[in-house]
């Protein structure tokens, strides 16, 4: 009798051999990873999930006080009187940049860390930076959720420009977006890590630069006109500006550089994916 198999691991793949659908058939494993990161983010803390409000409460706090009171910077991303309270603001661009930041970090070092489990175990690498993408939108989620407490607040006080729209909807393809951009990029500088260690040491300051290369702390209104198609090019700067745009009714939204941004975004993540698979298969020997 021919026994049947249902996985060949083989020494031979092709360039855009990518074993998507055979990640998609251990989405089991992906929602165990999911718990395990999730819990171990807060385990043996007092707060436990609540330091996922606290943090980025306090960042707003710190932003407000600092960029909006003693810097004075502006948090308008068009000309107009439009109202828009500066904490709704700081906070709305913390809980993104939040999300992308700790997701890219923690992509980045999935070789790394997980080195041990995939020296033993076989499975398909790829679960692993879903898993952790996946296990940061928990905290996002909760995020969010403490976000629009705090915007429907204002909503109903009134005396600001914020406005419910169906532009409301662009929240969801933005996060996608957001997802995937943060995912590709942790899993090149992943891939590439494992033979260059230098580059995780340059992760942290990277991001440091990338989030004042973006409009977090201030709004598009700060940038040169002549300098603005440039700065538009990065592809953080349409996630929230639009991100902003949906939540509060008005801003800043160009579709053409939202387009440009998402084909960033799937470039960077197919580049990742392609390198991810090269690397997977010789990381042992050089990690």
């Amino acid at each position: 009798m021919t026994q049947q198999f249902k996985t060949k691991i083989t020494s031979k793949h092709s360039l855009f051999d990518l074993h998507l659908k055979e990640t998609f058939e251990y989405r089991d494993l992906i929602a165990l990873f999911v718990k395990r990161d999730f819990v171990s983010l807060y385990k043996q803390t007092v707060l436990g999930p609540l330091w996922a409000i606290i943090q980025p409460l306090l960042t707003t706090v710190v932003f407000t006080i600092i960029f909006g009171n003693l810097a004075g910077l502006t948090t308008a991303d068009v000309a107009g009187d439009y109202i828009v309270p500066g904490f709704l603001f700081y906070m709305s661009g913390n809980i993104v940049w939040s999300y992308f930041s700790g997701t890219l970090n923690a992509t980045s070092g999935t070789f790394i860390n997980n080195r041990a489990t995939m020296g033993k175990v076989y499975y398909p690498r790829l679960v692993s930076p879903i898993s952790t993408a996946c296990s940061h939108l928990i905290s996002f989620g909760i995020q969010l959720a403490m976000f629009l407490v705090f915007w429907a607040f204002y909503l109903i006080r009134g005396g600001t420009s914020i406005t419910v729209s169906p532009m409301l909807l662009l929240v969801i393809p933005t996060v996608l977006e957001m997802m995937l951009l943060a995912t590709g990029c942790g899993i090149i500088i992943s891939s590439l890590t494992t033979k260059y260690r230098d580059l995780a040491m340059l992760v942290g300051f990277g991001l440091q630069l990338w989030q004042y290369g973006s409009p977090i702390a201030y709004g598009l209104q700060l940038i040169p006109e002549r300098l603005m198609w440039l700065y538009m090019l990065n592809p953080v700067t349409p996630i929230v500006t639009t991100f902003r745009y949906a939540l509060f009714g008005f801003g800043y939204f160009s579709l053409t550089y939202y387009l440009i941004s998402w084909a960033v975004t799937l470039v960077l993540f197919f580049i990742g994916l392609i390198l991810f698979s090269r690397i997977e298969r010789t990381f042992m020997d050089t990690i």
